[in-house]
């Protein structure tokens, strides 16, 4: 576990190549034509997507009943490529469809039931069912296609200020909506002037997003936030080199998730038939292998992380569990419904959610040193406490570089902290620490 402590901090590298050369076939093919970052984004987005399309299938995590569903946040600056994540909704484009078209036919059938009835109530027909959720709805709505959903949503928004922007309604704020239903906490809501009740038991959401980091600080506004550590968070701070917009390369994505889609919807509609659900399980070596590996980790953040986070390892021990029930699915994709009653995770697909979940979280403490909480970052504190008194802006982009860090975020790091008056300028490209900060 030595590799969560690189230069006395984190990294947000990426994904280990060794990682897609194992993945089960339909994540290889899907990103297999990406390189780099947009390749890294593909895998975490289209986890994310696909964490909502395994209906019947289960875990037990510390005695509780769990089912796929994760949460994706993908951060990065504007220009960034971070926009490839649209591809992944492809995989469950062709289920959302068939889901509503069904829903709208039974809607109708009743309707015209109650017609020939002569009943005027139609309020008592089934609610439209669908399967993607738009983020700017308002929280009555949310409970109603909840409560119609069979198995569960997916929240899917290319801006995150679309969601924060929601949050900050009192009609639409519905983020303890969100904490809950990670968990799949009994939900409920009962308005009498709206006729709205609904009591759902096991709720079931999965969200995908992608921002800037000021994005992202609005949405989750503070790092202690228990909303911001129950995210996979993906981040990183390059920007894109202008590509060619016409390449005959860019037509052929659309195809090949569309194709690998039609899979993925033939795993759904098995999955949706069952008369009994699946169990997902560990083998008594993974386990032992997932508390060792577990226990390593939480000690290191204690030792050299701030305390607070290890609410987010906890929960990314249930977030590998979830990443090893969607790929041992998918590597089962033709035989699920011949397995039985459990589901055993194989150990290439232990070894992977443990690969990624270990990058995941690299990322995530990467962004949460990053909350401004009115204090330095811990990463920022060692950059500053890193350079002389007085300082130059050459010094602090070569201590930058050493770290990892581009120089046009080092600069950016200066502004902020000329603008929080934790640094005041000399003379041009010369730079004090002041006195708070001897």
């Amino acid at each position: 576990m030595e590799e969560i402590k690189i230069n006395g901090g984190v990294t947000n590298e990426l994904i280990e190549e060794g990682v897609y050369r194992r993945l089960p076939k339909i994540l290889q093919n899907i990103t297999n034509p990406f390189t780099g970052r947009e390749r890294d984004i593909i895998l975490t987005s289209a986890i994310g997507v696909l964490s909502a399309c395994l209906p019947n299938l289960y875990g037990v995590y510390d005695g509780d009943k769990i089912y796929s569903n994760l949460y994706v946040m993908i951060t990065a600056p504007a220009a960034s490529g971070k926009g490839v994540m649209n591809k992944s909704r492809i995989l469950i484009d062709k289920i959302h469809d068939k889901v509503l078209k069904d829903s709208i036919n039974i809607q109708k059938n009743c309707k015209e039931e109650k017609k020939k009835s002569k009943e005027k109530d139609s309020d008592n027909c089934p609610s439209l069912e669908i399967k993607i959720l738009p983020a700017n709805i308002s929280t009555a709505e949310m409970y109603t296609y909840m409560g119609a959903s069979n198995h569960g949503l997916l929240i899917m928004e290319s801006e995150a200020d679309t969601m924060s922007n929601m949050l900050n309604n009192d009609w639409s704020n519905y983020s303890d909506i969100l904490r809950k239903c990670f968990h799949h906490e009994p939900i409920s809501i009962s308005r009498k002037m709206e006729k709205i009740f609904e009591d759902i038991k096991e709720p079931k959401l999965s969200l995908v997003m992608s921002g800037t980091p000021e994005q992202l600080k609005t949405l989750i506004k503070s790092k202690e936030n228990g909303l911001y550590s129950r995210f996979i968070v993906y981040t990183f701070d390059e920007i894109n080199q202008f590509k060619n917009v016409f390449s005959i390369n860019t037509r052929s994505y659309n195809a090949i998730f569309e194709e690998e889609a039609k899979k993925i919807f033939n795993l759904y509609e098995v999955l949706a038939s069952l008369k009994q659900e699946i169990e997902f399980k560990f083998t008594k070596n993974q386990v032992e292998k997932f508390l060792k590996e577990l226990i390593a980790i939480h000690k290191i953040i204690l030792d050299d992380h701030p305390q607070s986070f290890i609410s987010n390892l906890n929960r990314h021990g249930l977030i590998l569990f979830r990443i090893a029930m969607i790929l041992t699915a998918l590597r089962n994709i033709d035989n699920i419904s011949g397995t039985g009653k459990e589901l055993v995770c194989s150990n290439v697909d232990f070894i992977l959610a443990l690969e990624i979940t270990k990058a995941f979280l690299k990322h995530s403490l990467v962004t949460y040193n990053t909350f401004d909480d009115g204090i330095l970052s811990e990463n920022d504190e060692k950059l500053l406490f890193g350079l002389p008194f007085k300082f130059t802006r050459a010094e602090a982009i070569e201590l930058a570089e050493e770290h990892n860090i581009p120089k046009r975020t080092m600069d950016d790091k200066l502004k902020q902290w000329k603008k929080k008056n934790i640094i005041s300028p000399i003379k041009q490209g010369l730079y004090r620490r002041n006195k708070n900060f001897m």
